[in-house]
């Protein structure tokens, strides 16, 4: 339902505003302007507020109208346009996501799976795995993954990934069976229906084997590599010793089946499946060449050297692969974050906008490395209801219509509901500049669609509160201290093409398109406008401001505005 509200008067009215000099019609903005200000400053420029814009009870303050002084003309009332949106939460951990006849379905670690049909209101449901999980998942468990130390099976099935085979007739569900030490095999379950119910086809890659505590020859090791292979790699964190979990699977343009996956240390691979079952394709070899592939593994895709890095996930569109990954430790002061690599083959090499690879050949913690586009950081703006914190093991999903979602799990600052790690699944749309790259947009998905015309330049122009997502910081507590949640800047948006307020700059739009270019610090940012409801929250918590916003990247790094 869509209505409007009176948010104030003006001092003039609409039409002597603009005969004065307010947003006009220009079509593009001047060349750069000089200005010192760097990404990390304009991130911090606007100091410790938190200008919620709501007060103490969570109820909007209200600005006192005054009447006009006599003999100036009678006032216009401004209008803000509201909407009202319905959102049913649910907790999922690392959601991935499948659509199936108009409704999309979300899986996630410990058996917990839910679906929508409009990516907002959230209903969780149970498969035939919830009851029958020791029998599917264990052959594996009982001989490969379980430990006196880790005894339990229903606490280590993580993150799997769901897709349809056509060329089975199946759904198929890849899941983690998660050993404490590295000893994880990935498992496909089949079905006919994509609630189940799921049968055992098999298991598709193991890691942490070796010839004592962890028997390689109960894997299918020496299978692919012969039994007189040398395992010494596969011991070392620091080469190719790595967690066989978190599989995401695709099909490439081509029709064939691939599945990455891996978590942390030795990196995370890419092996081709055989389309016809769904398992690995042992017709299919690779090379062992540092830094490239592993003759057991596949292809190498990211990481390496102890380097964090988890939850790959892989999209297509227009020509390019684009690979997530999931960065630092998944509690909320863990630094947890997406970031995104592409490629225009499946098998990459995978780089940034700045042209660094996602494969690491020396250890760092690439928490505070500017590799990887970061998608988005942890922020206060007025437009918030909450600060969300540690987003990430993501998946994102294409439409038939070209739109792109990304679709993830986030904590909260302090916790939520007087819970510290507290997670619920949070959706945005994803955009793809003039550039090729990936941004998201500002808030969380509410059914908002981008003009595909672009917008009238009185929309564009004005007031806006800017983030810039700094890549190299995250949410952390120091005593009494909060670090790491971004503050926004207060700009204008000028009609001839300036930037002015706590920075200085310019931009640009592109006609007939949501194109838009806005330069501060000396760093041009190209992304698109995107009118949408805001998360500010009001006394009736479904209502929503809709504003225009703008997403952008530059130099590696995102930035948001929202007016």
């Amino acid at each position: 339902m869509r209505k409007r509200i009176v948010a104030g008067r003006l001092a003039v009215t609409l039409l002597l505003a603009a005969l004065l000099g307010g947003c006009g019609g220009q079509k593009t903005a001047p060349a750069d302007s000089n200005t010192s200000a760097s990404q990390e400053s304009a991130a911090e420029s606007a100091g410790e507020s938190n200008g919620t814009g709501t007060g103490a009870d969570g109820q909007t303050k209200e600005n006192v109208s005054q009447d006009p002084p006599p003999g100036q003309p009678a006032a216009e009332e401004e209008e803000t346009e509201m909407t009202e949106v319905s959102y049913s939460r649910v907790s999922v951990h690392d959601p991935s996501v499948a659509y199936d006849n108009g409704t999309y379905y979300i899986f996630g670690s410990h058996m917990a799976w839910a679906k929508s049909t409009d990516l907002r209101n959230w209903e969780t449901f149970q498969m035939n795995i919830n009851a029958e999980y020791a029998d599917l998942f264990g052959k594996e468990w009982e001989s490969y993954c379980k430990t006196a130390t880790n005894p339990n099976l229903n606490g280590n099935l993580w993150a799997p990934d769901v897709i349809y085979n056509p060329n089975m007739g199946k759904y198929c569900f890849y899941m983690s069976v998660n050993g404490n030490d590295w000893n994880s095999v990935i498992v496909l379950l089949t079905a006919d229906s994509i609630e189940g119910p799921y049968e055992y086809a098999g298991p598709v890659v193991y890691s942490g084997f070796n010839t004592d505590s962890h028997d390689v020859k109960l894997t299918d090791v020496y299978q692919v590599l012969g039994e007189d292979a040398n395992l010494t790699r596969y011991q070392n964190i620091k080469n190719t010793k790595l967690n066989a979990i978190d599989p995401c699977v695709v099909f490439d343009k081509d029709g064939s089946l691939w599945m990455v996956f891996g978590s942390w240390f030795g990196g995370l691979y890419m092996l081709k499946l055989d389309e016809n079952t769904g398992l690995r394709d042992y017709t299919t070899t690779y090379e062992t060449i540092p830094n490239e592939q592993d003759a057991y593994y596949g292809y190498k895709v990211h990481g390496g050297f102890g380097v964090s890095g988890e939850g790959p996930y892989i999209i297509e569109k227009d020509g390019y692969y684009y690979l997530f990954v999931s960065y630092g430790g998944l509690v909320a002061d863990g630094g947890y974050q997406m970031r995104v690599f592409r490629s225009d083959k499946i098998t990459g090499p995978y780089v940034d906008e700045a042209g660094n690879s996602a494969v690491y050949t020396k250890e760092c913690n690439d928490l505070f490395e500017k590799v990887g586009v970061r998608i988005m950081g942890s922020y206060d703006w007025s437009g918030n209801r909450e600060i969300r914190v540690a987003q990430g093991h993501n998946s994102a999903y294409v439409t038939d219509d070209g739109e792109i979602f990304l679709i993830y799990h986030s904590r909260f600052a302090d916790g939520k509901n007087g819970i510290p790690e507290a997670h619920e699944v949070r959706v945005q749309q994803l955009f793809v500049n003039e550039d090729g790259w990936l941004v998201a947009a500002p808030y969380e998905y509410a059914g908002e669609k981008i003009s595909g015309n672009g917008y009238a330049v009185g929309e564009m122009c004005g007031d806006y509160e800017f983030i810039v997502h700094t890549p190299t910081t995250y949410y952390q507590k120091a005593g009494s201290n909060t670090l790491g949640i971004m503050q926004p800047s207060k700009i204008t948006l000028n009609e001839d093409g300036t930037v002015s307020g706590e920075l200085t700059g310019a931009w640009t739009y592109e006609e007939g398109t949501p194109n838009m270019t806005i330069t501060v610090g000396g760093v041009t940012y190209k992304g698109v406008f995107l009118k949408m409801p805001s998360e500010q929250l009001f006394f009736n918590p479904n209502e929503r401001k809709v504003v225009m916003t703008f997403t952008a990247l530059g130099d590696n790094v995102a930035v948001w505005g929202s007016r």
